[in-house]
């Protein structure tokens, strides 16, 4: 659509209904085919919008009033649910998100992968939506003398300072506040990026969902902490349950949290947790699932899709540490596992001693070399899983998976966009994509998590 089709102009005032959501949580409205994206508002809506911003295909609006409100609209439950951008969904009910989420999944498989009559089962939601993070970890700044931690307001690297985030576990978040009270009465000062002075970054905790176990992470732009004995002291005396005090330290100038560094202050480098019956060692750095809960919902839907009768060979690509690889082989003959991350295929071998399990291998690298080089050593996948970061499965893997014929592929993904890309390319390879599980992973934020069954086409 060229600039002159455009059939608004900017800061025009005008009328319109809502008819879908963004991927990003934003209300969508057409004028002339033409659409408009606009914060807080919801399928079914109409409202009178001011239009703020035109590209050549589509423009940005802002609402000014609400004429007609959604039967899924709620007052959000978070007092800094407006600035703080975390939780994109908390103005619709939980039944609303659950809807909006499948419409999401079902939409970029037709438009994207052209799959129209794929099988989309209802999103597999919560019982209880909220307090689900085992994992919290806040920037640190400093306002009127005192310490603050939160979150940065959206697109800013303004620290909104809160006491309590809804969708973490209670727990963490007092935790949180004691530790930053700790540091701010020991004179500790945070980082300023600007400057690149002072000492506390972040600070992050960690709590096993099952064992109750609890790590405290800070992360320094230096290797001394001032006041480091009294500090850890303090810590491990006000927080009970406490297993471990880590430092990391980060000495560069750079919003990546995590430094090189990793020093046990006090107590064991892992704390342990588990999904289902497996057992899991967690270190400062390590990859762990922050919502286990419904990670064992979306674990077992893979596992059942893997239909394992026990005489199977099954090959994990993007393995991490091991999770889906170690809930396969509890029903495989035998599992190969690839990651490209050193760190986390050393946790998976952690991981499967701790288990017991010996019916797994796993290797460092990029999956779509380590499995060809697999395939001409001879081992041949009954089932082959994958659970590829966002961008998706590499096409060169896509490729060996063609060429490999495994009778089943289960796609584990975290982007329905990239899911529906992938799934076009293995059907034109020969796979029939027989049904997708969405599964809820992380409530009141706009991320869907998926499960996807695909079988060789029989001539």
């Amino acid at each position: 659509m060229s600039k002159q089709h455009v059939p608004i102009k900017k800061n025009d005032e005008i009328d319109v209904i809502f008819e879908d959501l963004t991927h990003d949580g934003k209300g969508v409205a057409k004028v002339d085919g033409y659409p408009l994206f606009v914060e807080n508002a919801l399928p079914g809506e109409k409202a009178k919008i001011r239009v703020t911003k035109l590209n050549k295909g589509y423009g940005f609006g802002q609402m000014i009033e609400l004429d007609e409100k959604s039967e899924f609209r709620i007052t959000p439950a978070c007092p800094i649910f407006a600035e703080c951008g975390g939780c994109q969904l908390q103005h619709i009910s939980y039944e609303g998100q659950l809807k909006a989420k499948e419409k999401q999944v079902r939409d970029v498989l037709e438009r994207i992968g052209k799959l129209e009559n794929v099988i989309v089962h209802p999103v597999l939601g919560m019982e209880n939506p909220w307090h689900y993070r085992n994992k919290a970890q806040v920037p640190i700044g400093e306002r009127e003398g005192g310490l603050v931690g939160g979150f940065y307001k959206q697109r800013s690297h303004e620290i909104v300072d809160m006491e309590a985030c809804l969708i973490q576990q209670e727990e963490n978040d007092d935790v949180l506040q004691k530790v930053k009270a700790i540091c701010g009465d020991l004179g500790i000062r945070a980082y300023n990026e600007k400057t690149h002075k002072g000492t506390l970054r972040h600070i992050m905790v960690r709590s096993g969902k099952v064992t109750g176990e609890m790590m405290v992470v800070l992360i320094t732009r230096t290797p001394d902490i001032p006041n480091r004995k009294k500090l850890v002291e303090r810590i491990v005396n006000e927080v009970p349950g406490l297993k471990s005090v880590v430092q990391n330290v980060n000495t560069k100038r750079t919003n990546v949290i995590f430094g090189k560094q990793t020093n046990v202050l006090w107590g064991e480098e892992f704390i342990y947790d588990y999904i289902g019956d497996v057992k899991f060692a967690i270190s400062a750095r390590s990859f762990y699932q922050v919502n286990p809960e419904q990670t064992k919902v979306l674990y077992d839907k893979a596992l059942e899709y893997a239909g394992l009768g026990g005489e199977e060979t099954v090959i994990d690509a993007y393995c991490g540490i091991g999770t889906i690889s170690l809930f396969l082989a509890q029903r495989a003959k035998k599992v190969y596992g690839v990651e490209i991350v050193p760190e986390a295929i050393e946790d998976a071998r952690r991981n499967a001693e701790l288990n017991d399990i010996t019916n797994v291998e796993f290797e460092v690298g990029e999956a779509e070399k380590v499995i060809p080089r697999w395939y001409e050593q001879g081992v041949k996948a009954d089932v082959l899983v994958v659970d590829p970061p966002r961008k998706g499965c590499d096409e060169t893997l896509l490729q060996t998976i063609t060429d490999m014929k495994p009778e089943k592929v289960v796609y584990v993904s975290c982007n329905p966009a990239t899911l529906a890309r992938d799934l076009r390319v293995l059907e034109d390879g020969g796979y029939e994509t027989v049904q997708v599980q969405p599964v809820d992973m992380f409530p009141q934020s706009v991320h869907v998590e998926a499960v996807a069954l695909l079988q060789r086409e029989t001539i």
